[in-house]
């Protein structure tokens, strides 16, 4: 069967070469019986490749059963594959077919596999290489005639490695891999399995049909989707019940996509933006450093004045000084309080008597000081945009941070 018939068959949808190559490989091993391991990340669709290769294989009118090994508690899980007889443990009132003996002739895909146990690895090894088994409780030897598809989402060989998986069933079960490419390295297929999700629940729950504009297409392709096709899924059904605006801005759809703290998960930059990024956990402790340095200047100024008994040539003024506070910058509560100091001059000092400058004092007014992170990233993102008149791209590339994270915190913080 042709690729493409394979994808309109499954609802496959995509061009994408990786994609391509995946479904042929898929192709090639469903007329055999070789045990196949599927490896891929989360949401990425490991177990629709399981029911191409089960569906054209010779065994497509035998029965079908999918097992997440992850859910199946340890002590439960010989049981529920191997079957189990009469009282083999404590709660088992009668005997019980497992999967291996109900899918008898026909295929068993056993998701996150590198979850099982170490001693059902041993009896699913045995299984593969001699059809063989036994019920817990039982010494009765079985027999069985079942394909096994496996799939994970984690490295198998670092787990064999770190002594979590069996070398002799790792090589057993990778007698042919098979990759599965997640959604990001697919760019050029996530249009068009976007259009696909919402023409689907706009038609299911009779909205009227989701646009995107230019902006937040390109925010749709560039997101790391690490959730990938499940994700992209659960956001297209969102924009179609929640959204009263048909036509999708960036704005609006970076509101649906999720954000860790260190940022790994923002969409990507455009190739003309920097390469480089900050959190805004970076940018906070670049301002604070920043801070300390000029105070830490400040103080220095301050004991060299008192050390030397008053304000000489080689000092700032009062208005120097003035203007020196202002320049630093201090964050402030909202009122503003502009920074006052006093400045005594020793009687004693001759050079009082002919300089203007000196015997100048003011009342010292406590500043209030304001330590919310909200205000100060607030605030530096004001100066940023004000520096360049509103171009956000300019200020992004001063804040150190990509124009669509600057978009997220003008809208999160309501600048």
């Amino acid at each position: 069967m042709e690729i493409q018939e394979i994808k309109q068959r499954f609802g496959i949808i995509g061009n994408s070469p990786l994609l391509n190559r995946a479904i042929n490989i898929a192709n090639q091993v469903a007329p055999t019986d070789i045990s196949v391991l599927i490896t891929g990340e989360s949401g990425s669709g490991k177990e629709v490749f399981s029911h191409i290769i089960h569906q054209m294989s010779p065994r497509k009118h035998g029965p079908f059963i999918a097992v997440n090994c992850g859910a199946i508690p340890e002590g439960t899980i010989d049981s529920e594959l191997f079957g189990h007889e009469k009282g083999a443990y404590t709660g088992a009132i009668g005997e019980r077919k497992g999967y291996f003996e109900t899918v008898n002739g026909g295929t068993i895909f056993l998701d996150e596999i590198a979850e099982m146990p170490l001693g059902t690895q041993a009896r699913l090894l045995r299984v593969l290489e001699s059809g063989q088994y036994i019920r817990v409780g039982s010494s009765k030897v079985e027999k069985t005639n079942v394909r096994v598809i496996a799939a994970t989402n984690v490295d198998v060989y670092d787990a064999v490695k770190a002594g979590r998986f069996r070398e002799d069933l790792y090589y057993r079960l990778n007698t042919v891999p098979l990759k599965i490419p997640p959604l990001r390295d697919r760019k050029e297929d996530i249009f068009l399995i976007f259009r696909k999700f919402t023409s689907d629940f706009t038609d299911k729950y009779r909205s009227p049909p989701i646009q995107l504009d230019d902006e937040a297409q390109q925010v749709l392709i560039n997101y790391s989707w690490p959730g990938n096709v499940r994700q992209l899924k659960n956001m297209a059904e969102q924009l179609a019940v929640l959204e009263r605006d048909r036509v999708i801005t960036a704005q609006t759809l970076l509101t649906y996509i999720p954000h860790e703290a260190n940022g790994r998960n923002l969409p990507m930059r455009l190739d003309n933006q920097p390469k480089e990024d900050f959190s805004e956990r970076d940018i906070l402790y670049k301002v604070l450093f920043d801070m300390k340095r000029d105070m830490v200047e400040l103080k220095k100024l301050v004991a060299d004045i008192i050390e030397h008994g008053g304000v000489g040539k080689n000092y700032p003024n009062q208005s120097q000084l003035t203007q020196l506070y202002r320049d630093i910058e201090l964050p402030v509560t909202n009122n503003h309080h502009e920074p006052q100091f006093t400045l005594q001059q020793p009687v004693n000092n001759t050079a009082a008597n002919s300089n203007p400058d000196y015997n100048i004092t003011h009342e010292a007014e406590e500043v209030e000081e304001s330590l919310s992170l909200v205000d100060k990233e607030s605030d530096l993102i004001r100066k940023a945009l004000k520096k360049h008149k509103g171009k956000r791209k300019l200020a992004a590339n001063e804040l150190g941070i990509s124009e669509r994270t600057l978009y997220r915190k003008i809208k999160e913080l309501d600048l």
